[in-house]
């Protein structure tokens, strides 16, 4: 790995899609990485894409040996309901299917944690996720004449941080597990981002377990089938950015608009609109950035850095000065409102077997 890459991996990011993105920037090479298997999918309306890392990949891209999968949704961001139902829907299918990967059948036992701190609300995903997840194993003990066919035993934890509670997130939840035993772990956490357009807008899940804090610099002892002795699976949504990514996709919003205008200027048989520019549609692609040339006209010597060089420039500018801040949509709490019910729809629905996305309600307050 060259220098810039290790720079820029540095850009704080949770997500194996946008690790493997990063590498593949500073690379030449059209193939994939070596060690790193990349496929994408459509389910309903929207993408999902499946990175599989082994050893070596893992060494390249910066993520541990592993599946990830990546869904691709905006309907928290437009608040669309029947959108976030789909969503839903497709992450239901999901974590069965990587449920069933982990060789967890449908009578095993498992504990559900809410990662993070309920009072700071980027962060407070996970314990507000557990509020709406249906927990049957107190049933199964004291009074199992009562349970029937198409439930399985799960227990919840929001075990809080360490900040809070002063004892290492990994080793509450690893006490737990020795008092209950239960067969495999699901953790849930909010996570950060390199991309402004997939905050509130991604659901990773993945096989490899979770590192507390890692998004924001603040790396805990890892959740994983190596540290607790069974199978643990993690979903996630990155609900922060960092000030670098910002100003570096700022800059590239910039560069997209002024490059679309002038494709228009260009074409003769377009006429201006009033004042000399012309606004088409809204949604900015990559194939508005301008050449390499015009770039550089526009910006000069920083319109010709690569995007590691770029973010690795802003990076030594920002973090000296305090200014590299973790960054949240002024929306957040609604977000992380619906998106901790679009979740719980989700987990309910692949726990339990009589529990559908059209139920859920019934068993929620």
């Amino acid at each position: 790995m060259n220098e810039n890459t290790k720079k820029d991996m540095n850009v704080r990011t949770d997500l194996a899609t946008e690790a493997r993105e990063m590498v593949n920037q500073s690379r030449t090479a059209e193939k994939e990485i070596e060690g790193v298997s990349y496929s994408e999918k459509k389910e309903e309306s929207f993408t999902v894409s499946k990175v599989i890392v082994d050893e070596i990949g893992a060494e390249k891209i910066g993520k541990k040996p592993g599946t990830y999968r990546t869904i691709y949704s905006d309907a928290i961001k437009k608040q669309d309901t029947k959108l976030q139902q789909q969503t839903a829907r497709v992450l239901a299918k999901e974590l069965s299917q990587i449920m069933n990967e982990c060789g967890i059948d449908s009578n095993a036992s498992g504990l559900i944690v809410g990662l993070g701190n309920r009072n700071v609300t980027p962060d407070a995903l996970g314990p507000i996720v557990m509020d709406k997840i249906l927990v049957t194993n107190h049933l199964f003990v004291h009074e199992p004449s009562y349970v029937k066919d198409g439930y399985r035993r799960v227990s919840t934890i929001v075990p809080g941080v360490m900040g809070v509670t002063g004892i290492e997130t990994s080793e509450l939840i690893h006490g737990i597990i020795k008092e209950i035993k239960p067969d495999f772990v699901i953790a849930i956490d909010a996570l950060a981002s390199r991309s402004i357009e997939r905050v509130n807008a991604t659901i990773q899940l993945s096989d490899t377990g979770i590192h507390p804090g890692s998004g924001v610099g603040n790396t805990r002892k890892e959740i994983s089938q190596e540290t607790l002795g069974i199978p643990v699976i993690a979903i996630g949504v990155p609900t922060v950015v960092d000030a670098v990514t910002i100003a570096s996709d700022a800059m590239d919003y910039v560069l997209k608009h002024i490059g679309r205008e002038l494709e228009e200027i260009d074409r003769p048989s377009k006429a201006l609109a009033p004042g000399g520019m012309v606004f088409g549609k809204k949604v900015l692609t990559k194939k508005d950035m301008p050449t390499k040339d015009r770039q550089e006209t526009i910006l000069g010597m920083f319109g010709t850095l690569k995007e590691t060089e770029k973010r690795a420039l802003m990076q030594e500018v920002l973090t000296p000065l305090g200014h590299n801040l973790m960054v949240t949509p002024k929306e957040i709490d609604g977000y992380i409102k619906d998106m901790a019910h679009l979740i719980a729809e989700a987990t309910n629905a692949s726990l339990h077997e009589n529990v559908t996305l059209d139920n859920f309600g019934s068993y929620t307050r």
